[in-house]
């Protein structure tokens, strides 16, 4: 049985879509950097216009289409799947070309941890070696749930095929009720992955500034570790940054701590927007205004990671690009919708 060939009019790219894949995940596996960021159908980075063919849409109300769109005849590749061949004229760089293609697994948890009140480390291992890079996530496919679910790694690649996510309950979300309420260790869940390009630029010699908001610690752990690993502390410093809402969501602190050079080279700064009246004597505000009060140097100067909510991540991107006119190419973020 052949499978749909997708032919991008844009730059003349072409591919098939297996059975159960997207069109951005049969690209990305093909090695074709077709433009996106979350693979969830909230950012709008993968939007697409159909010139030929039919096409199935799974999620026809995603928030990374407004209205506009729609009436303009765009999709996204990652909730559209084509019928048969079609011909299509989307975004491609590369950029966005996969430095690891995905690749579906089967996964077994084999543990969990609390972190703090609501967020909490899930530990899954897979045969085979866990190819990624630190700063990259997985599509996690959950019993019961009907839509793959995007989780960033906390760990760094390993040949011992383990993958460990760093996850935040979400009120009424079906994905994390799963999680945290119903799978025990010996469940097993599929596992596609990885994605993502805010992973650790190895080669920048700049020092690096790493802003976590939420669940978004994962990824910007997942780098700290990595640069620690790959000897990039020893001549740069990192500087860590963990936007909580209260103090009881303050995390990060000993994980960097495990690494050499914490508190020398490696400054963690943990913020807090409503600290209440738990007696908290740190910092306090919106975390991306402390930046230029904590880093020495321009802002310029440095190597940028963060992840976490849109308006921290939109906040943050302003204040970087058009405040202190940090190029865009030092600038890696993802945005958790």
């Amino acid at each position: 049985m052949s499978h749909p060939v997708i032919v991008n009019e844009r730059d003349g790219t072409r591919f098939e879509q297996a059975p159960g894949d997207t069109l951005l995940r049969a690209a990305l596996r093909a090695g074709v950097g077709l433009s996106y960021e979350c693979n969830s159908g909230g950012c709008g980075g993968c939007k697409f216009e159909l010139l030929q063919g039919e096409i199935e849409t799974l999620w026809p109300d995603a928030p990374g289409l407004v209205e506009r769109d729609r009436r303009r005849g765009r999709h996204l590749a990652c909730q559209c799947r084509a019928v048969g061949d079609v011909r299509i004229k989307a975004a491609t760089g590369p950029e966005y070309l996969p430095p690891i293609r995905p690749r579906r697994r089967r996964a077994v948890l084999t543990g969990s941890t609390a972190l703090t009140h609501d967020l909490r480390e899930f530990r899954f291992r897979a045969d085979g070696p866990a190819d990624f890079l630190p700063g990259q996530f997985a599509m996690l496919d959950l019993p019961g749930v009907g839509a793959s679910r995007a989780y960033s790694l906390s760990n760094l690649p390993n040949a011992d095929g383990e993958w460990h996510f760093q996850i935040r309950r979400v009120a009424q979300g079906q994905g994390t009720a799963v999680l945290f309420d119903d799978l025990r260790p010996g469940a097993e869940i599929g596992l596609d992955g990885p994605y993502g390009v805010a992973y650790l630029r190895e080669t920048s010699p700049r020092d690096l500034v790493c802003v976590a908001g939420g669940s978004g610690l994962a990824p910007m752990i997942s780098i700290a570790r990595g640069a620690a690993q790959a000897g990039m502390l020893e001549s740069r410093k990192l500087y860590f940054f963990y936007g909580a809402r209260e103090p009881r969501d303050v995390c990060g602190e000993a994980m960097l701590a495990e690494l050499a050079g914490f508190g020398e080279r490696i400054v963690y700064c943990p913020v807090v927007s409503t600290p209440g009246a738990d007696g908290w004597a740190g910092a306090t505000g919106f975390v991306h205004t402390h930046l230029p009060q904590v880093l020495p140097a321009s802002l310029a100067n440095y190597e940028f990671y963060f992840a976490g909510p849109p308006p921290m991540t939109q906040a943050l991107q302003e204040m970087l690009m058009v405040g202190h006119s940090v190029p865009f190419d030092q600038i890696h973020f993802d945005r958790f919708f």
